[in-house]
């Protein structure tokens, strides 16, 4: 991948022209059919994105830019309009005030992009099948019309993870005799990338260490079995009996020390005997004989296991490197003559622009048909037998994202296999299993990105995807299948010097950890306004490294609290799930805290006026529906303790006697109305 923006235009209307090519009244406007052929633009104009189009209503010529969504009529002065080569608005005029009757308003903008989106679905070739017509009242979660702030310095230009799976499941079985733990491997992809320096933009192919502490922890946290939550008394008695049992035939099967056996044997069967006499404890009372049981033969345990665990890292990382390894093979035998470093190398400037999506280094190989058909709301997808859905709205929106941003292919003659590769792509990383890594993909409500946009500029997200993100610029952690769609990379590796920033990141310990390190040294080089609005959960039991830092870190300007039960976020699997499945509510509280520079602080200060805003836009609509449950840390990685414990729902609970009381008392009214100037029997 590369960054390269200095892409040639092919033809006047290279990035407006509709996905299968084809005129149309309500398409962005198309080049001119007249004979009378406009003059070319300079190469300094072309190569900041503008380019000449037709108006068909106006019947002239007008100027848009592909970067920034801008229209003029008169010819545009590099320097004055060009926002790519002043970045940081020094030159530019004021935006109130300042278009002047030639430049397209925001109305027609948001006109026009209305008009793609209904012309969008229509344009594409499709597998025609019948379904069933129904008649939806489609929200838009999404928000395409915000132009970044973020600047940047110009740079130079999977079925194997399922597999990867399925190894990952055996050696668990095979070695310890347990499931793997939930999200363990997903947590594992994010992990490793924090580390890793190889070239595959989702398999770890060159890490250090090669023994993954979150995989190593997580394992050795359900050895000799899983702990959950117990909510009775026979449950934590039967947990109690198990894992005294587990313990004992682990440490008689594996080549452990005399002290080792002796304490571990000792233990055990002192805890046998005492579930045999005792009948009547309470589930406190087991609980603590549990906790105590694994404080002595927790390190026992652990020693004995160790090199058990370390191998299925070890196995799991050289399968990974050799999977990688293995695609860049093959990669490289589609592509001719791919560019060296010192190629790349030579092409890097320095100078300030807006930042853009990531770019392909090298020309796209021809890529297989997908079929498309419509099944009701949702878009299907098919190659080769195997089928991926969307609903309607998101593949409107994937279509948007792909016009914005992708310059190799203005005839969308590729948008199809790559939506195809898109979505595949996610799919394998979270898994395929019931809401499996949704949380990992969760977002803001719409009303907390709108209060964010009003009151703190923001414009940028750092951890989002094509699927769930809201701005059209966002970070994501693969740019070889996002890229078309707007993704300016992973955010680690994505290096701004001005702008206003929202950070939602996967619930991750070591990368909210990274995350922090990368914002103190941005925030730490740059002079210009820089701000990170972060958004983490609040684990206090224990609480995580990434809070730590940021609560005492020298750029924190504020820190608020959402409680737990009283804000909600949008589902990871926005794209395929219902209406009613798109939001839940958080079982633990959200700390949103405010990293800026003192430049940023000037700018985008967190004033009680703006955060009161922010503060209400996160309150839960009460018209909509939500569950109440949020994927969260059920077993702590660390402790092992329960560190989410379930708690009684009280917002809940009020509710629900307040409109009893209310029932009651119109029940109360009506049957005083109706006994009004009547005899009233003597039961009443």
């Amino acid at each position: 991948m590369s960054n390269d923006s200095q892409g040639s235009v092919k033809g006047e209307a290279a990035i407006t022209a509709s996905p299968s090519g084809s005129a149309s009244s309500q398409d962005p406007p198309l080049s001119p059919s007249t004979t009378a052929k406009p003059p070319e633009l300079p190469d300094e104009l072309v190569q900041a994105g503008w380019s000449k189009c037709w108006s068909r209503r106006e019947n002239r010529p007008y100027y848009f830019n592909r970067f920034t969504n801008q229209s003029l009529w008169e010819v545009p002065v590099l320097g004055q309009h060009d926002v790519i080569s002043d970045p940081l608005g020094l030159n530019a005029a004021p935006a109130e005030g300042g278009a002047g009757e030639g430049n397209l308003g925001n109305g027609q903008r948001k006109r026009r992009i209305s008009e793609e989106q209904g012309a969008g679905l229509n344009s594409i070739k499709r597998v025609k099948v019948k379904t069933t017509t129904t008649t939806t009242t489609t929200r838009i979660y999404w928000d395409l019309d915000t132009q970044t702030n973020a600047v940047i310095r110009e740079h130079p230009p999977p079925q194997l993870v399922t597999k990867l799976r399925q190894h990952y499941h055996e050696l668990c079985h095979q070695r310890e005799g347990i499931d793997p733990p939930r999200e363990s491997f997903n947590r594992w992809l994010l992990e490793r990338k924090v580390v890793d320096k190889g070239q595959d933009p989702l398999l770890p192919s060159d890490c250090d260490p090669v023994i993954s502490p979150s995989m190593f922890r997580e394992v050795m946290n359900d050895i000799p079995i899983r702990l959950s939550r117990i909510k009775y008394k026979e449950e934590a008695r039967k947990l109690l009996f198990k894992y005294a049992e587990a313990a004992k035939k682990m440490i008689d099967s594996r080549n452990a020390s005399p002290e080792s056996r002796k304490v571990v044997k000792w233990n055990a069967e002192d805890t046998m005997s005492w579930l045999r006499r005792d009948h009547s404890a309470s589930k406190e009372d087991y609980m603590d004989r549990l906790e105590h049981l694994r404080q002595q033969c927790g390190p026992h345990v652990t020693a004995v296991a160790k090199d058990s665990v370390e191998g299925i890292c070890s196995k799991i990382y050289q399968l990974s490197a050799e999977y990688s390894r293995r695609l860049r093979q093959t990669h490289l035998s589609l592509l001719q003559d791919p560019p060296t470093t010192e190629v790349c190398a030579s092409s890097q400037q320095s100078r300030l622009v807006y930042c853009y999506p990531v770019r392909l280094a090298i020309p796209s190989p021809p890529l297989p048909r997908v079929e498309l058909h419509f099944e009701n709301d949702m878009a299907c997808l098919r190659f080769k037998g195997e089928m991926v859905k969307l609903n309607r709205g998101h593949f409107s929106k994937l279509e948007l994202l792909y016009r914005y941003s992708c310059i190799d292919d203005p005839r969308f003659e590729k948008f199809l296999p790559r939506v195809w590769c898109l979505l595949k792509r996610y799919q394998v990383m979270f898994g395929s299993g019931a809401n499996e890594g949704t949380g990992l993909q969760g977002a803001l409500p719409v009303a907390v990105f709108e209060a964010l946009v009003r009151q703190f500029g923001v414009s940028f997200e750092c951890f989002a995807s094509p699927l769930n993100c809201y701005f059209k610029q966002f970070s994501s952690a693969f740019p070889d299948t996002d890229g078309f769609f707007g993704s300016r990379g992973p955010f680690l590796s994505f290096c701004p010097v001005s702008g206003s920033f929202e950070a939602n990141p996967p619930f991750c310990e070591e990368l909210m950890d990274a995350m922090v390190t990368h914002f103190e040294g941005l925030l730490e080089k740059s002079s210009e306004p820089l701000s990170f609005i972060v958004f983490v959960p609040e684990w206090r039991d224990p609480v995580t490294p990434a809070l730590t830092r940021m609560e005492a870190s020298r750029f924190l300007r504020h820190q608020l609290t959402v409680p737990a039960y009283e804000h909600e976020y949008r589902s990871g699997s926005q794209h395929i799930c219902k209406r009613e499945e798109m939001y839940y509510r958080a079982v633990h509280g959200t700390a949103v805290l405010f990293l800026q520079n003192d430049a940023g602080f000037v700018k985008w200060a967190p004033t009680t006026e703006r955060l009161a805003e922010l503060t209400a836009a996160y309150r839960p609509s009460p018209s909509r529906p939500s569950t109440l449950s949020s994927p969260g840390r059920r077993f702590d990685s660390r402790s092992g303790a329960t560190s989410r414990q379930s708690a009684f729902n009280w917002p809940i609970f009020v509710e629900a006697c307040c409109v009893l009381i209310g029932s009651l008392t119109l029940m109360r009214f009506f049957h005083t109305q109706y006994f009004r100037g009547k005899s009233v029997p003597k039961k009443y």
